[in-house]
C-alpha cells in the first residue's frame, strides 16, 4: 500500500497504473478480441468504437478530478480535447498516406494499431523531455507559446496546402538504403524473397510497412505541435501525458468515420491555427493581467467556442460532399 502510494513525477503509482492497465487493457481487447482476424472497418464500428475510447477517456479524466481536484481535472479535459481535435489534422494525412501506398480498407487497422504502439512510446519521450526543460527552465514555456503561435499562423497561410507523400525525406532515405517489395504482401510488413539482382533470399520490406513508417513519422511531426500546446495548459506530466493518449486512441478508432468525409472538414484547419495561436496567446495574456495564468473554465470554454466554428464546416459542405478515396494508385 504504501509502494502504491509513492509520489512518481509528482503522482501517486497507483494512479500511473491505472492509466496503464487501462490502456493495456483496451489495446488487448482491440487486437485480440475485436480486430483478432483483418477486416474492413465500417463507418458504423468506427463510430461505435471511438465512443467507447471517449468515453473511457472521459471516465479516466473523472478519476483525475475526483482525486487531483478541479482544476487537474479541468485541465484534463481541456488538453483531452485539443490533442484530440488537432490530431484531427493528423487522420486527414493518414488518409493521404494510405491512398498513395494504395492500402486496402481491410490492412489498414493493423497500421493504425501498431503505429498506436509507437505513439506510446514516442509521446512518454517527447513528453518527458518537455516536462523536464519546463521544471529547469520556467522561460521554455514563454519559447513554448511562442512557438504555437508561429505554428498557428503557418497553419493558417497553408490550410488550403495538401501533405506531399513522396516528398517526405525519410521516404527517400528507406527506399535507397531498404529492399522494397514491388506491391503489397497481405498484411505482412517484412517478407523475405528471391533478390532481384543476387538471386539469393534476403529481406524486403513491404508498402504496409512503409505505411506504418510514415505514420509514425506525422505523428512526430503533430506531436511537436500537440505536446507544447498541452504544456501551455498544464505542466503536470501525469495530465499531459493521460490526456494526450486517450485522446489519440480515440481517434485514431474514428479515423474510418472521418476519412469517408474528409473534404468536409474544410474550415477546421482555420479553426486549428486559431486555437494553436490562442494557446500561444495565453501565457503572454496572463502576464500582462497580472495573472498565474487564464483560469482553466476560460480556456475550456474558449476551445469548444473556436472547435464548434470549424466543425461547422460540416454544415457549411453538405451540399457538395465528396469523399476523398482510401484506396489510390499503387506509389510502392
Amino acid at each position: 500500500m504504501e509502494l502504491l502510494s509513492y509520489l512518481w513525477l509528482g503522482t501517486p503509482l497507483w494512479l500511473w497504473l491505472s492509466f496503464l492497465g487501462a490502456i493495456i487493457t483496451m489495446l488487448v481487447v482491440d487486437l485480440g478480441v475485436i480486430h483478432r482476424k483483418q477486416k474492413e472497418i465500417g463507418v458504423a464500428e468506427s463510430l461505435v468504437t471511438s465512443a467507447v475510447y471517449i468515453a473511457l477517456g472521459l471516465a479516466f479524466g473523472g478519476l483525475v478530478w475526483w482525486y487531483m481536484g478541479e482544476t487537474a481535472g479541468m485541465n484534463y479535459l481541456t488538453g483531452f480535447v485539443i490533442e484530440k481535435s488537432l490530431a484531427m489534422d493528423n487522420v486527414f494525412v493518414i488518409a493521404m498516406i494510405f491512398t498513395y501506398f494504395a492500402v486496402p480498407r481491410i490492412y489498414q487497422h493493423r497500421v493504425l494499431f501498431w503505429g498506436i504502439l509507437g505513439v506510446i512510446v514516442l509521446r512518454a519521450v517527447m513528453i518527458a523531455l518537455g516536462a523536464a526543460l519546463v521544471e529547469q527552465f520556467g522561460w521554455v514555456l514563454y519559447l513554448f507559446a511562442a512557438f504555437l503561435i508561429v505554428t498557428g499562423i503557418k497553419m493558417w497561410m497553408f490550410a488550403d496546402k495538401e501533405y506531399d507523400v513522396a516528398a517526405n525525406p525519410v521516404l527517400k532515405w528507406v527506399r535507397r538504403h531498404f529492399r522494397v517489395t514491388d506491391g503489397l504482401r497481405g498484411e505482412r510488413f517484412w517478407v523475405k524473397e528471391a533478390d532481384p539482382v543476387t538471386g539469393k533470399p534476403a529481406w524486403f520490406m513491404t508498402p504496409l510497412m512503409l505505411a506504418l513508417l510514415m505514420v509514425e513519422i506525422v505523428d512526430v511531426v503533430f506531436a511537436v505541435d500537440s505536446v507544447p500546446a498541452i504544456f501551455a495548459i498544464t505542466t503536470d506530466p501525469f495530465i499531459v501525458y493521460t490526456s494526450n493518449i486517450f485522446a489519440i486512441l480515440g481517434l485514431r478508432a474514428l479515423y474510418f468515420a472521418l476519412a469517408a468525409m474528409v473534404d468536409r472538414f474544410h474550415y477546421l484547419k482555420y479553426a486549428l491555427a486559431i486555437l494553436l495561436v490562442f494557446i500561444g496567446s495565453k501565457i503572454f495574456v496572463a502576464d500582462a493581467l497580472g495573472l498565474a495564468k487564464i483560469p482553466p473554465v476560460a480556456s475550456l470554454s474558449m476551445t469548444f467556442a473556436i472547435l464548434a466554428s470549424g466543425i461547422a464546416s460540416l454544415w457549411k459542405t453538405r451540399a457538395h460532399s465528396l469523399a476523398r478515396p482510401i484506396n489510390g494508385e499503387n506509389h510502392a
